[in-house]
């Protein structure tokens, strides 16, 4: 369920008190992501997202201009084939000269090609807000399991849409990934504490439907939204205790995600917030 940006009538709406309790002083913990979903609870309905994005792992480098460069490498072997040769080429050889030459041409053309095609996220339209700082935090009572589970989810909340800024709790357990805009006066060792607190005032753990902002004023809305978002996402995961009585549902967590992009998450991206909360669904 969407709801539309209000900001004077919005902030009350969300402002619920809470009776969940955090942990108090939890320590964080960083951790390289393994990309592994194979230890999830096979017995859990959940959608198959191993696969998702074609990457070589080269930072720096953009994989969606690596059609371009192959057609490049390519194109110029043909040119340089032909006009190498010593015998004059048959007419078979220039036709297939011809074929490879455009199919060059199609690579070359194809990241742009690509932008105009339903679904292309304008992933090139988002932007760093100044003044934030990239972060990675995971509570450092949590599982190794449920580590690798919730950084194998940031990464690819944060690799596949227009999301800056990603959390998910968990049965009070936090994981703070992406920019985020963190007051001077709170100490790193003390950024999780900060989140909780911030947290249980805004009343995020009681949320039971989905709240989707596609516009926020540059006033804000709550204190520890890196500043310039734009848009905000926050998916409850619920535990349905038993299916056919919707009362005995358990709220578990929420995952939020921000963007410094206006109208950032289609239907489609909502759609997958949504799959990722059921993946911690009875864990």
């Amino acid at each position: 369920m969407s709801y539309a940006a209000t900001p004077l009538s919005l902030i009350p709406l969300i402002q619920l008190k809470t009776s969940t309790k955090f942990r108090a002083k939890k320590r964080s913990a960083t951790l390289s992501p393994r990309l592994d979903n194979s230890k999830s609870n096979s017995t859990d309905p959940q959608l198959n997202l191993s696969v998702l994005r074609f990457t070589l792992g080269i930072p720096g480098l953009d994989e969606s201009y690596l059609p371009r460069w192959i057609g490049y490498g390519f194109g110029s072997l043909l040119v340089l084939n032909h006009f190498a040769g010593s015998v004059s080429p048959t007419l078979p050889q220039l036709r297939t000269e011809a074929l490879g030459v455009s199919l060059a041409a199609f690579s070359i053309a194809l990241p742009y090609l690509g932008k105009f095609l339903k679904g292309a996220t304008p992933m090139d339209q988002t932007s760093i807000p100044d003044g934030c700082e990239q972060m990675f935090l995971i509570s450092e009572t949590t599982s190794n399991t449920r580590k690798e589970d919730l950084a194998w989810a940031t990464y690819i909340l944060l690799r596949n849409t227009n999301t800056i800024s990603v959390i998910i709790s968990v049965q009070e357990e936090l994981c703070i990934r992406g920019y985020w805009s963190i007051p001077e006066d709170v100490s790193k060792p003390n950024v999780l504490d900060w989140f909780e607190k911030q947290i249980k005032s805004i009343g995020l753990s009681n949320l039971k439907e989905t709240l989707y902002l596609p516009q926020i004023e540059d006033f804000g809305l709550w204190e520890m939204l890196p500043k310039g978002t734009r848009s905000l996402l926050v998916q409850p995961v619920m535990d349905v205790l038993h299916p056919s009585d919707s009362e005995n549902e358990k709220i578990k967590g929420f995952v939020l995600l921000a963007s410094s992009m206006r109208y950032a998450y289609s239907d489609k991206d909502r759609a997958w917030a949504g799959a990722l909360a059921k993946k911690f669904r009875g864990k």
